[in-house]
């Protein structure tokens, strides 16, 4: 099967936003960074591409300018094995700039969105007990951050440690 490579489009942060994901996940680098030479559309000597690997997954970053924004129709999901993953994953991702979406999405500081989600998320949203699989979803939708263990008491009916104020 063809290797498939994911190709970032930046105004002209690819290098910046590079080392900012190297930087979090465990196992990445930068792999190349080709510079616009003359005649070409970039300042010749700027960056061009930045070729990097976050964990094995292989990105291509291009500062290609303002022409195409990133949007929401595309994300980066994160599948984390605990919810530790996805507290450092989504307050990794948000800071210095990043926005909180809803249901695990979040615009990192570049525009770039991201979903983290737990183990064991779509298991709930999937149970074959609609009832349990419903209250998953609603308390999926109701947050931003996904915390595993609140849905989990969701699908089985508890109340929300969350919102539950502490006692006297």
């Amino acid at each position: 099967m063809p290797k498939q490579t994911t190709f970032l489009w930046f105004d002209h942060q690819a290098h910046e936003a590079a080392e900012f994901y190297v930087g979090l996940f465990p196992n990445s680098k930068i792999l190349d960074v080709t510079h616009y030479g003359p005649d070409t559309p970039g300042t010749p000597g700027s960056v061009q591409t930045v070729w990097f690997s976050l964990d094995g997954q292989e990105y291509i970053a291009l500062n290609g300018g303002p022409l195409f924004p990133f949007t929401e129709a595309v994300s980066i999901m994160i599948h984390c094995g605990s919810q530790e993953e996805v507290d450092h994953y989504w307050y990794g991702l948000i800071a210095g700039g990043g926005a909180e979406s809803s249901c695990g999405w979040l615009k990192d500081r570049y525009g770039l969105s991201w979903q983290v989600v737990p183990a064991g998320l779509f298991d709930l949203l999937g149970d074959p007990d609609p009832d349990r699989a419903y209250r998953a979803t609603q308390a999926m939708l109701a947050s931003s951050r996904l915390d595993i263990a609140e849905i989990r008491r969701a699908a089985d009916g508890l109340p929300d440690t969350a919102a539950t104020p502490p006692r006297a």
